[in-house]
């Protein structure tokens, strides 16, 4: 059975999720708490997190639902107060400031790299250095020999060619750092001066980089995945307002790594590579975590998920806490599997298998089907763009297969279904061509 579903122009759509947003105070140690009962969380649940965290060796652990702490729990002699590196997670941070220097005029990331770092950083030829832009440092595609003594190494002799620009992905530390330097240039003094005079004013967030790594309290890091959450908004104030852009950061890039945006990992992808690899592993980043998690995964396992859908942010600090391979750790699928009983009754996110629901093609151009394995009464449906404005909704009772939104303008727009009371069960990335 098929049926329309109508669909709004986003310029006439007013319903807003991010209204419903809490931000703290720009200083000092305020921050709305919401109660876990109120999300249906059971006290065995949060007992069972907590002993897996404490286990694995975490020092932080903060999870916001809207804004505001559901949980935030230190372990250890860790406090609040206690500074921490992020490792590749601040790959994140380092895309979205790349953002607003481009945003202020500052850089174009389509510009060759050489035009910021001059001609001769590398110990290529003009010729295949000239390929190389700032875009190929934000995708990992710069085309570098990656298998090289020291992965940090930013001389020009340790940066030798391997495949032309945008041939190749392989995750590379040189290529990133150096992106720190481009905004240093461009800004006339340092890419610590450049964050600390144009983004802590603005939304709190503070820290040190200190060799190219971000170091900071949890609460900083949790300030920017709430940041990232809401599309570049701090309250009524856009920090970065390029959609374009910031759509690039959390869509694929490029068609090597589909689960690698700008600088961000990208969940619910048909396939992932690893660093250190050229394998292309075909199934989802992290199987047990919502189809629309963006992440950021750094070494012993700093991480930042968001998922958009949600409205949730979490974020973790600590030592090692899983078998790594690359960035990649098992303990990704193991804290999500905690997460995901943490409710009562089911799973926090999804109490439905994703492979219950077909949601195809993605990406899509005008017509969307959805599948279900089984009969959908009293399941409703949401769609929502990158900027949290619901761009339709309706009931699925006796409905197999939807269409239309061929209104739609291109871009990152979030799919979720719900159940009769209200509790989501499947969420899907979508993207429109």
């Amino acid at each position: 059975m098929r049926i329309p579903i109508i669909c709004f122009f986003l310029s006439l759509c007013t319903f807003l999720v991010a209204q419903n947003i809490y931000f703290p105070p720009l200083t000092g140690d305020q921050w709305e708490t919401t109660d876990p009962s109120e999300l249906g969380w059971c006290l065995t649940g949060i007992s069972n997190l907590d002993d897996f965290l404490e286990e694995k060796g975490t020092k932080a652990f903060i999870v916001l639902k809207n804004g505001k702490i559901v949980k935030e729990t230190y372990f250890g002699t860790f406090t609040k107060d206690s500074i921490w590196y992020w490792a590749s997670a601040g790959k994140t941070l380092t895309a979205f400031l790349t953002g607003m220097a481009q945003e202020k005029g500052l850089l174009d990331i389509n510009d060759k790299t050489s035009k910021y770092l001059g001609q001769g950083w590398t110990s290529m030829s003009l010729t295949q250095e000239d390929k190389i832009t700032v875009w190929h440092h934000l995708s990992m595609t710069t085309g570098m020999e990656d298998d090289v003594p020291d992965d940090n190494c930013m001389l020009p002799s340790c940066l030798q060619y391997k495949a032309d620009a945008g041939t190749r992905w392989a995750y590379h530390n040189a290529p990133y750092r150096l992106i720190q330097d481009v905004i240093g240039k461009a800004w006339g003094a340092s890419y610590q001066n450049f964050m600390n005079t144009q983004l802590y004013p603005k939304t709190g967030i503070t820290g040190l980089w200190y060799d190219g790594v971000m170091y900071s309290k949890p609460r900083n890091m949790a300030r920017f995945g709430l940041l990232m959450s809401n599309n570049g908004v701090w309250k009524d104030q856009k920090i970065l307002s390029d959609q374009d852009y910031l759509s690039a950061m959390i869509t694929p890039s490029q068609h090597l790594n589909k689960s690698y945006g700008l600088l961000w990992w990208l969940n619910g992808q048909e396939s992932f590579m690893l660093p250190n690899s050229q394998i292309v592993f075909n199934n989802t980043l992290i199987p047990n975590a919502p189809a629309d998690t963006w992440c950021g995964l750094g070494k012993n396992d700093q991480k930042i998920y968001i998922v958009p859908s949600q409205n949730i942010v979490i974020i973790r600090m600590g030592n090692d806490g899983g078998q790594v391979t690359g960035t990649l750790s098992s303990f990704d699928n193991l804290l999500w599997d905690k997460i995901n009983k943490l409710n009562c009754s089911s799973s926090l996110l999804a109490e439905s298998s994703e492979n219950d629901f077909n949601l195809f093609p993605n990406p899509f151009d005008q017509l969307i089907h959805l599948h279900g394995k089984n009969a959908m009464e009293g399941l409703t449906y949401t769609m929502f763009n990158i900027n949290g404005t619901m761009v339709a909704s309706g009931d699925l009772e006796g409905v197999n297969t939807i269409d239309t939104y061929k209104h739609l303008k291109k871009g990152v727009y979030i799919f979720s279904i719900k159940n009769k009371n209200s509790k989501p069960i499947f969420s899907k990335k979508l993207v429109k061509n």
